[in-house]
Parts: structure tokens; C-alpha cells; sequence
């Protein structure tokens, strides 16, 4: 009976046991289950870390691109508006030109005028001047009263080609004979178109049904105030001439198209008709020969 006992007990602890294992067996288990319900995996939570980063380095490089555009922006503005740069230099060159417009209407103060040389045709003065500039100085100055230039055209059957009275006569002062458009100095008081009238019937004894009044400059204003006034002088009529015993003139109806030609050649030296003859050539329309 014993023996029966103990092989009784026996069995029943190592069933006891078994069943402790296995009710421990769960138990040991169980911190893991907890593990992962409670906590997510490793890789999960890299992922979740991850991305607050990535916006936050987004956040960053855009708050970068916004400050950088910020800061070009004045300078793009700068470069693309200089106006306000611009404007007082063409106020200060408008006040120049204005002043320089009143600086040219002034003429000079005279503070004293010696008479150097008096003849027939013009006067020498030495003047003591303070210029329209403020600048003070002396001149020596070659008084005339002026001259007349004549351009006498007759169209003939070309009216582009028009012929002209051109003259040749000796000139002291050049020192050799030049071939000239007919000219002459007015009288005092004379009036320029009369004046004009009257050389071209002294020197070629033509007259003409039309005159205009073509231009005026100054033949060498540096030192000779003489004015030269040139008439376009059409429809002539032929007359007989009546020069001044000093004057020995040789004139001849030449075609613009020559004329040219003989500026071209250096033929003609005359200043006036230099001036004139290339100036109405411009006017008509005529070219010089090639």
C-alpha cells in the first residue's frame, strides 16, 4: 500500500508540474505581447522621426529662397528705375542751355573803341571789351558795311541744269585771277536788295524780273565784320555793263553742271561763290559729275 502511495503522489506532482509549466509558460510570454502593443517597431519609428526632419529642412531652404529674393529685389529695382538719377541731370543741362541761350543774345561792353585805320572801303578799330562770358580782352576789328552776293540763273531749256553769270577778274590780295559770282559792297545807309541791283547792272549790265533773298553769314568773323547777303537773282534781261574804272571784270554764262565741275577741280577759290553755288546745286537737286 505504501508503495502504491508514494507512486500515486508521484505522478500527481509531476502532473503538477506540467501544469505549472504550462501556466507559467503564458506568463513569461506576456512582457512581449506588451512590448509590442505598447511601442512600435524600430523601423516605424525611424519613419515617424524622419519626417518632422524632412519638413523642418523644407521649412528652412524656403524661408532661404525667400530671404535671397528679398534681398536682390532692391537692386533689380535700382537697375531697372533710374529716374530719379537721370532727372537732375537734365534739369542741370537744361538750366545751361538756357543760360547759355541768354549768355548768346548779350553783346559785348565796349569800355573803349580806338580808330586804328580809316580808308574808301572799311575802317580798322582797337576795342577794349568785356565779353557777354564776364571775360575782358582787346580786338582789333575790320568795320565794312557790308556786301552783296548775286546768283543770276537763267534756266534755258534745262531748269536743272540751270546756266549761271560767273566773272573773272584779278584780286590783289589772293595774287592771282579767281572766277567769282558777280558781288559788291553797299554803300553807307543803302538797303541790301537795291544794293544788290545795282552791282549786277555795273558788272554785267543783266537785270532780273525776280529777286530772294537766298542768305547771310559772315565771310571771317573772327576779325572782319563784314555780312555777306546773297540774292537769287531770275528771269534776266541782257543790258550793257558799266563797271568802275578800277574794276576790269570778264563775265560769261557758264551751266551749273561746269560750275561744279570746276569746284571739283579746285578752279574756283572764291569763298561767296564757293558757298553759294554748292548750296543752290543742294537746293534743285543737282549732283556733281563722277
Amino acid at each position: 500500500m505504501p508503495d502504491e502511495q508514494e507512486t500515486d503522489s508521484t505522478e500527481t506532482s509531476e502532473a503538477e508540474a506540467v501544469a505549472l509549466v504550462e501556466q507559467t509558460e503564458p506568463i513569461a510570454a506576456s512582457p512581449t505581447i506588451r512590448k509590442t502593443t505598447r511601442k512600435p517597431p524600430a523601423k516605424k519609428r525611424a519613419a515617424k522621426v524622419r519626417k518632422p526632419v524632412a519638413a523642418a529642412k523644407k521649412a528652412k531652404n524656403a524661408a532661404k529662397k525667400a530671404a535671397k529674393k528679398k534681398a536682390a529685389a532692391p537692386k533689380k529695382a535700382a537697375k531697372v528705375t533710374p529716374k530719379p538719377t537721370s532727372t537732375p541731370k537734365k534739369a542741370k543741362s537744361a538750366a545751361k542751355l538756357k543760360k547759355q541761350k541768354l549768355s548768346d543774345s548779350k553783346t559785348a561792353k565796349i569800355l573803349s573803341s580806338q580808330l586804328v585805320y580809316e580808308g574808301p572801303l572799311f575802317r580798322v578799330l582797337r576795342d577794349h571789351i568785356i565779353e557777354p562770358g564776364g571775360r575782358e580782352s582787346h580786338r582789333d576789328v575790320i568795320r565794312h558795311n557790308g556786301s552783296v552776293v548775286i546768283l543770276a540763273v537763267d534756266p534755258g531749256k534745262r531748269k536743272k541744269d540751270p546756266w549761271l553769270v560767273i566773272e573773272r577778274q584779278y584780286r590783289h590780295a589772293a595774287g592771282q585771277f579767281l572766277w567769282e559770282l558777280p558781288a559788291g559792297k553797299m554803300d553807307a545807309g543803302e538797303d541790301a536788295l537795291a544794293g544788290a541791283v545795282r552791282e549786277l547792272a555795273e558788272e554785267t549790265g543783266y537785270q532780273a524780273k525776280n529777286w530772294s533773298l537766298l542768305l547771310d553769314y559772315f565771310a571771317s568773323p573772327g576779325f572782319l565784320g563784314e555780312s555777306m547777303k546773297v540774292y537769287l537773282a531770275e528771269g534776266l534781261i541782257a543790258g550793257d555793263a558799266h563797271p568802275e574804272e578800277d574794276e576790269h571784270i570778264d563775265f560769261r554764262l557758264v551751266k551749273l553742271s561746269d560750275v561744279l565741275e570746276m569746284v571739283d577741280k579746285g578752279k574756283i577759290m572764291d569763298g561767296k561763290t564757293l558757298v553759294t553755288v554748292l548750296l543752290y546745286a543742294r537746293m534743285i537737286g543737282l549732283k556733281r559729275k563722277k
